[in-house]
Parts: structure tokens; sequence; C-alpha cells
């Protein structure tokens, strides 16, 4: 059975197959599987062709195709050079029983064509900074922000402001047989040069988040917003659930309802089978369809529309109240600073990303429990953390420190998050060294590079749902 948390089509029932070329038409016995003959053309025994795709640090990407065929295949004679994939780098191929990655494939009526998450055209979600991958390029006719106009102020986004700074790309791919596929009954479908272009997809946890409209009563603003709802909560409403609320920055602006799961992995690490086998826990990602807050500091009203949506789930769902918890980039990072100064009581911890607020509005700040983590390269959010962290303490409040290379493989980020929590404080503040939180060769900003690091932090969510009121 497939695994509803990671693979769930997206795009409804299976449409018709887009075949570049001619075909064969199969006969009775061939799509009962049975070898009638040696070789029989293979366009005529694929059913349908599904584009598979997952999110990462720098955005949502196309990682393979999983081709149906009318009968089981044999994976052992599949390999790279069995399927080729326009525009892309094929990096391996296996069958398996389900339209779903494997470690390790199994004869069945799938072939998985994995495609390498580097190549440029992987990239479904580009920003005015490019996709954020290692080779860094970005679209032609769309040249690199500078480090600071990603932010807020500074001669960036103002409130209200209702541009896109970002696109959803479609996810669609064409291949090409190019090898024998040799079905388990013997019958050797030979390479052809039919191409077959992807008629459904397939969105790794992205597909898991339902989607909703709220109206605030107080505000009448309304905010589009995804909601992921724990499997156990279909089972048992007795049980209260945490929540986490993601706010995504302004690039994400007025692009689709779901365009805060695909900028990069903000929202969707919550939601991941790893973290829910856990923490079960609701995850809450709002689309703003304009800018809520800027360098003046006076939001719009979408940020207390954004605090009675929280509140009114609350009502909604089993949800414990004393262990929600805020988390957001850029403009989502003053939204969550900002939130839990003027609702001191609404969330019993939060993760800020490359985010900042006037220091002389941070004593509150003091009795929160905040994890921080900002680029020394990132001049606006690491002056601005750094003078709120300096309030904090004067404040009492006993804040860790540390300072990390943003190259960091995942165990050794792991073992920096260790020793960070072992300082046992309340509030917890890392900074990436300079010149290390930036790809190699990449026209993304610090500034932006800094979430699509963070939240790739697995040890820093444990501590955040270890926190609560």
């Amino acid at each position: 059975m497939v695994d509803r948390r990671r693979f769930i089509v997206g795009s409804g029932a299976v449409g018709t197959l887009a075949v570049l070329g001619t075909t064969a038409a199969c006969t009775a016995k061939e799509a009962e599987g049975e070898a009638v003959s040696e070789t029989s053309s293979a366009a005529g025994h694929i059913r349908s062709a599904t584009a598979i795709t997952q999110v990462y640090g720098d955005g949502q990407k196309l990682i393979a195709v999983a081709v149906e065929y009318d009968t089981d295949i044999t994976g052992s004679a599949l390999s790279t050079s069995t399927f080729k994939v326009a525009g892309r780098t094929v990096t391996k191929v296996y069958a398996n029983r389900e339209p779903s990655l494997a470690a390790q494939g199994r004869n069945g009526r799938y072939v998985i064509v994995e495609l390498s998450p580097d190549d440029k055209a992987a990239a479904l979600w580009v920003t005015q900074q490019g996709s954020g991958t290692a080779s860094g390029s970005s679209p032609a006719s769309i040249s690199p922000a500078s480090t600071s106009s990603a932010a807020p102020g500074g001669g960036g986004p103002k409130v209200g402001d209702s541009t896109p700074g970002g696109t959803v790309v479609a996810a669609k791919a064409t291949l090409t047989q190019t090898g024998t596929v040799t079905t388990t009954g013997g019958t050797r479908y030979p390479a052809s040069t039919t191409g077959l272009t992807t008629d459904a997809v397939k969105n790794l946890i992205v597909d898991d988040f339902r989607q909703f409209t709220f109206t605030d009563p107080a505000t009448k603003r309304t905010l589009k917003y995804n909601l992921f709802i724990p499997e156990g909560y279909d089972r048992d409403h007795s049980k209260s659930y945490p929540l986490v609320l993601f706010m995504h920055d302004a690039s994400v602006v007025n692009v689709a309802t779901k365009g805060p799961l695909v900028q990069g992995l903000g929202a969707v690490c919550w939601a991941s089978p790893e973290d829910q086998a856990r923490h079960e826990a609701f995850v809450l990602a709002p689309e703003y369809d304009s800018v809520v807050i800027d360098d003046t500091y006076k939001p719009s009203p979408l940020f207390d529309a954004t605090a009675h949506l929280v509140q009114a789930l609350t009502k909604k769902y089993n949800l414990d109240e004393k262990r929600l918890y805020a988390t957001g980039q850029s403009m989502g990072a003053m939204m969550t600073l900002g939130l839990n100064i003027k609702y001191p009581d609404l969330f019993g911890a939060s993760f800020v990303v490359a985010g900042q607020w006037p220091a002389d509005q941070a004593k509150p700040l003091a009795k929160k429990k905040l994890w921080i983590v900002v680029s020394q390269d990132d001049d606006k959010s690491y002056s601005g953390e750094n003078a709120i962290t300096k309030v904090v303490k004067e404040q009492g409040t006993a804040v860790g420190t540390a300072v990390w290379n943003g190259r960091s493989t995942a165990a050794q980020f792991a073992a920096d998050v260790r020793s960070l929590k072992a300082q046992k404080a309340p509030v917890n503040y890392a900074s990436f060294k300079t010149g290390t939180v930036v790809p190699t060769g990449s026209t993304t900003s610090a500034h932006m590079a800094t979430w699509q690091v963070a939240y790739t932090m697995p040890g820093i969510r444990e501590w955040v749902m270890d926190q609560s009121l």
C-alpha cells in the first residue's frame, strides 16, 4: 500500500498519456503479461508516466518519473542507460511494485527513473535569485537580487505589495526508453524512439496538506492556508496535538496557495514521516496575498489575522494550547518575533530564521523560548538579532550562543545542535560564519541561503517540540 504521507497523486485520476510518435496496439494476451513473442513494442504496454517531486532547502524539484507498464517488469536488467529524460541526468533505474522511490527495487509494474536534483531543469521553485542549487545559475530572464533586497525594507518589498517574488514551475518530463525492458514473463520490450510525457504528478509530503480559507471576523481579512492533519487525528480525536505555524518570506507572496509548501523546507519538514513518527503534529502554512510587514514594523491586518487563525484552529481541532509553535523566515521571522511580543501567551516556543525586530520592543522576548539562526553575512538580520539577544540577556535570561560553518555535513550540524542544547538556555542563538552559508558558485544571497540550510536540521525541530508554555 502506498504511504499517503509520501506519495499522493496531486492531479487526481491519471489522464491520457501523451505519446510522441507512433504506438503499436497490444494484444489481449500481451495485456495479460503473457510472453506471446520474444519482443513487443514497449509503447503499447506503457499505461502512465508520473512525475515525482520532492522539496529541498532551496525548493521543490522533479526528482523521478514512475513509468507504469501493463505487467510486471524484471529489475535485474535495468540500468541508467535504459531510459533517457530530456534535459536531465538519470541516476538510478529500477523496478518497483508501487510508483514510489525505494532504496532497493523489486519486480513490479513500475519502473522508477530517478533524476539528479542538481540538474538546472530540476528546479520547480524559482525566485529572483534562481533555484539556489549548487550550479547556481539563474534563468536568463531573471537577474539576481542584492544581499538585502530579498528582505522587507531597505529597498525591498513594502507592506501591501502583492507582486510575486517567485514562480512555481509545472512538474513535467519527457522520457524515452532507450534500452530493452524485460517482463517477468520473458517478453522483451525493445528500445524505442517514442517519447513519453508525464501525465500525472506526485508531490512528496506537499500533497498531504489540505487547503482551506479563513476569514477573520476581527480584521475582515481572508487568509488562504495549508494544513497538515496527522494520521493519528483521523483515528483518535481524544488526544491533543501540537501545532506548528510556518510563515513564509516575501518571495512567496501571492504566488499560489501551495507556495509556502514548495518554496523550501520551512513547512514540509515538520510533516515528514520521520518528524511525524517522533512528534505527531498539525502543521499550518498560510499563503499571504501581500507583504505583511517591512522595516517600518507596522504590519498589515494579516498579522493579527494570522494569530486569530491559530486561535480559531485550537477551537476547531483538539490542539494542545500549551504546545503551539511559530516559525518563519525573513518576513515570516519578523512576524514570529512580533507575534511573540503582541501575543505573549500564544506560542510555547519559536524557531526564528533570518529575521529582526526593533530592540526597544524586545523585552517581552526574554520570557519566551526561542531558537534563532542567522548568517553573519546577512547585515540586517545579523545586527538585528545581536541587538535583540543583547536586550534578552540584559533582562537576566540566559542565551546560548554558537557559530557554525554553513557548509557542515548533516552529522556535523547534528553535533552542533547537541552542543548548543547542552548550554540549557531558553534562548539559543546560532550564526553561520561569514562566507560559509552560500553554496559555491550560487547566486543566492546569504539571507535566503540561511533558511535553505536552517530547516534541514531535525535537532532544532526536536528542541522546539520539547518546549511548552
